[in-house]
């Protein structure tokens, strides 16, 4: 069996185009692995919980009764100690859990500090 000349070459080529495919393809193309695309949904779920629980959580800290001093506290505290304020009043604690929901605590921040 004789093999023809260009078959060195087009192979050569063939690898070649496969490999700056590749690399074009997950720098440019948006292409990304199992794993990654896995953490990029989960990261999105919560996300969408939090940001579905937000009117939960608003609705809490307007029925608590000591909403006006916790809100004074709220606005007193910096930085990540505001979401530890929410924590604690239980604001960001849905039904039927234990502990509250760290992202809730952040999207109901952002809301109280917006109105």
């Amino acid at each position: 069996m004789q093999i023809p000349t260009w078959t060195k070459p087009g192979l050569f080529g063939a690898g070649a185009g496969a490999i700056a495919l590749a690399i074009v393809g997950f720098t440019w193309g948006g292409w990304v692995t199992g794993g990654t695309a896995q953490k990029m949904a989960e990261s999105a779920s919560v996300a969408a919980v939090a940001s579905a629980m937000t009117p939960y959580c608003l609705a809490q800290s307007k029925s608590d009764p000591r909403s006006v001093e916790l809100l004074a506290e709220l606005k007193a505290a910096q930085g990540y100690n505001r979401r530890g304020v929410i924590e604690k009043a239980g604001w960001a604690t849905p039904l039927g859990a234990e502990k509250p929901n760290t992202e809730l605590a952040r999207a109901c921040d952002i809301e109280l500090a917006a109105g």
